[in-house]
């Protein structure tokens, strides 16, 4: 499969768009509306078929692009079925598979900085969300977080897949773009190196970090899949 990493400067979300490069259809993970315009041309001058547009999980720092890009180009919004979010067109469990022309993105139930996370994992890489970053993980103190339910799924799920594996995350704020399994089991700070279950619960849960900025905004629309006010701005972004 054919990958495409897209970066929001704003709240440095990184989408992927994700094709088969024979059928031409493809998947675009974790879409920003801010960007939806771009995207949408990208898709266009790519010559790909939108067919999914996927989240990780309900975010909180940014407003997704889903919703418009469902209007614009006919695509299929699918979220886990933890998520409550009424808007999706499919609601996924993990160990479902997404067909994608010849191949396939196997959905992994990833819970833990919400209790809807999931990643996708095609052959080779993995797309962690929040869940796991590079040199950090998703934080779990909103949003039905917990530290153990994560600590869980990073190491039960994610450090099980080869270590080869790349990760490709949903945020980096230091410009990195991709790592693999084994640099974050090496060197992660928050869960690499062998740390206990304890350990980690105890460091997620005495970290003081400020609640996402537009946090109030981002996640009533994002149960909308960011439609709340779309047709106020459909014109600036088509």
């Amino acid at each position: 499969m054919e990958i495409r990493q897209l970066f929001d400067p704003e709240s440095s979300t990184y989408s992927y768009l994700v094709w088969d490069s024979e059928s031409r259809e493809a998947a675009l993970i974790d879409p920003v509306v801010d960007q939806v315009k771009r995207d949408t041309r990208l898709i266009r001058e790519l010559g790909l078929k939108l067919k999914y547009a996927l989240e990780t999980h309900v975010h909180a720092d940014h407003v997704t692009g889903s919703g418009a890009l469902r209007q614009t180009l006919n695509c299929i919004v699918l979220v886990h079925e933890n998520t409550r979010t009424k808007c999706a067109d499919v609601l996924i469990k993990g160990g479902d598979f997404i067909p994608l022309g010849t191949g396939r993105m196997h959905v992994l139930y990833t819970p833990g900085h919400t209790e809807g996370d999931v990643c996708y994992l095609i052959p080779g890489s993995v797309f962690t969300g929040d869940t796991l970053l590079i040199r950090d993980c998703g934080r779990t103190d909103f949003q039905s977080g917990d530290a153990g339910t994560l600590y869980d799924s990073i190491t039960q799920q994610l450090f099980t897949l080869p270590d080869d594996t790349i990760i490709y995350p949903g945020h980096d704020f230091e410009g990195r773009s991709f790592s693999t399994l084994l640099e974050e089991k090496l060197h992660n700070p928050r869960i690499g190196n062998n740390m206990s279950r304890n350990e980690f619960i105890q460091l997620m849960n005495n970290l003081k970090r400020p609640p996402p900025q537009r946090i109030h905004e981002a996640l009533p629309s994002n149960l909308r899949c960011g439609t709340q006010g779309m047709e106020l701005m459909h014109t600036a972004w088509f």
